[in-house]
């Protein structure tokens, strides 16, 4: 067995965990809507249509903000197709997806739904076939109370109240050479610029998210978000950015050590932002919108054939990847690495809610379960909250292909403000458990209220509508607390949550 310490101290704080990073993603793709969250005449739904086992999933991950409705979608969506008499609403052909839209749910219905799940809405704007006038008419008919043209349509159209919404998301991955009307930096960061201000004097209190790289990898990475920010750092909230990673070749160890990349990937952003913010002598500082993140390769090559054999059909099953254990295990160590970077990570959307690359999936007029990711952000969400706490971890290491000292234990702590402490952690070794022993002293007298374990001995093992707990938490170790010193053992290849409370 190996061994490894860790001292944790609340004066270790990295900053308060905004709820918003366990946020998640619907997009008008796939069977997200049609098939997944909206099915009328299936047993369980309501009378809107929509799924009352798949809302009861949603409501336990506490997801606190589901972006919408796109997504690679929104760069093509006329928002105004989306309200209004479902009847009279227009079929259009989805340019970004090779389907066809039918805005049976649009943003009245997703508001509703998103109240029934007990969550809030982050609404994109489209910047690809469409601009600021748009974007501030959405804003109005959204938000403003009544007596302007859009505010008095929607209170015709059933909704008296404002919707409210807080959240805005500028476009959608602007740079890639996929987007519908891609721009590029400089085009993009004008349009931002002028979008998000007309947005704001209809509502001043809403927030706006620019786009960043589309990856890592771009060609313009690192160039795209400076000169983005230099037309548009005064008038936006938050930089984007979106990662996913895959396992094609099988290489367990070097696929776990993917969210070291990711936070690199974070202190970069991190560091362009605050460059422009030099160069400008702004007091400001941005956060960071990490809205979409997941695992994303298994329905790669089957997506290729769906679209080929059933091109411009409804809600084709796209993008429906089957997760298996060793996926929850990044899932988990990339939940670790957002609560490391709260200071500045201050919202984050797992990619996708349900059926389209999710936690949670469907089958039409049947059953719906949890996917093997489910479980981390379930649990991220419900006991990751208060101040993020920095471990000062002593790990053994490895290395793989392009990373060097990858720390076998990946771990992140919260305070929460009723005195608890929670440690999340990854035991990334394929063959041996680990002997970890947490200084505690800090925090006075502690007991262990729960040791949790996600492990399975088969690293592509996976849950089905049959046998949805195949891979599912489990009791583990409880430990030995002995002089604010906590002993526990972690299995190999586990996602763990330790939970202490005062007394």
């Amino acid at each position: 067995m190996k061994t490894a310490s860790m001292i944790l101290d609340r004066d270790f704080a990295i900053g308060r965990i905004d709820r918003r990073i366990y946020g998640s993603f619907i997009e008008h793709l796939g069977r997200a809507v049609y098939g997944g969250i909206y099915e009328p005449g299936h047993p369980a739904a309501d009378g809107n249509g929509f799924r009352r086992d798949v809302i009861a999933m949603v409501r336990r991950l506490s997801v606190p903000v589901v972006r919408y409705p796109g997504g690679n979608f929104v760069s093509g969506f006329h928002w105004e197709d989306s309200v209004g008499p479902r009847a009279e609403r227009p079929r259009r052909l989805d340019l970004a997806w090779a389907t066809t839209e039918t805005n049976e749910v649009g943003l009245h219905e997703f508001v509703d739904w998103a109240r029934q799940a007990d969550t809030d809405v982050m609404y994109a704007v489209n910047l690809g076939t469409r601009g600021a006038d748009a974007a501030r008419n959405v804003v109005e008919y959204a938000n403003h109370p009544s007596g302007s043209f859009f505010s008095d349509l929607r209170v015709q159209n059933g909704a008296k109240e404002p919707f409210n919404i807080k959240l805005w998301c500028l476009g959608n991955e602007m740079d890639g050479p996929w987007q519908i009307c891609g721009k590029t930096a400089f085009e993009y960061g004008r349009l931002a610029n002028e979008t998000a201000k007309v947005m704001k004097l209809v509502d001043p209190s809403i927030e706006v998210v620019a786009c960043g790289s589309s990856s890592r990898e771009m060609p313009g990475y690192g160039a795209w978000e400076y000169q983005m920010l230099d037309e548009c750092y005064d008038n936006i909230d938050y930089v984007s950015l979106h990662r996913y990673y895959g396992n094609r070749d099988h290489n367990t160890p070097a696929f776990l050590a993917r969210s070291v990349e990711m936070e690199l990937f974070i202190r970069e952003v991190a560091s362009i932002c605050d460059a422009v913010g030099a160069k400008k002598r702004s007091p400001k500082k941005l956060g960071l919108s990490f809205d979409e993140w997941n695992v994303w390769y298994h329905s790669n090559a089957q997506d290729q054939e769906i679209v080929k054999a059933d091109k411009w059909n409804r809600a084709l099953p796209l993008l429906e990847d089957i997760y298996n254990f060793e996926d929850a295990l990044l899932v988990g160590s990339m939940l670790l690495t957002l609560l490391r970077n709260a200071d500045r990570v201050k919202i984050a959307c797992l990619a996708q809610l349900v059926n389209v690359i999710a936690p949670i999936m469907t089958r039409n007029g049947g059953g719906v379960w949890a996917q093997t990711i489910y479980w981390p952000l379930m649990q991220a969400s419900r006991y990751g909250r208060g101040t993020s706490l920095r471990p000062v971890t002593q790990s053994p290491t490895y290395d793989c292909a392009d990373l060097e000292g990858v720390p076998l234990l990946d771990a992140a702590a919260t305070l929460d403000d009723d005195g608890s402490v929670t440690l999340f952690a990854v035991n990334r070794d394929l063959a041996e458990d680990i002997a970890l022993t947490v200084d505690l002293r800090a925090f006075g007298t502690l007991r262990v209220v729960e040791h949790s374990v996600l492990h399975h001995d088969d690293v592509k093992a996976v849950n089905t509508e049959a046998a949805p707990d195949t891979v599912a938490p489990a009791a583990g170790d409880p430990g030995v607390m002995e002089n604010g010193r906590l002993t526990v053992r972690m299995p190999s290849l586990s996602w763990n949550v330790i939970r202490l409370a005062k007394g």
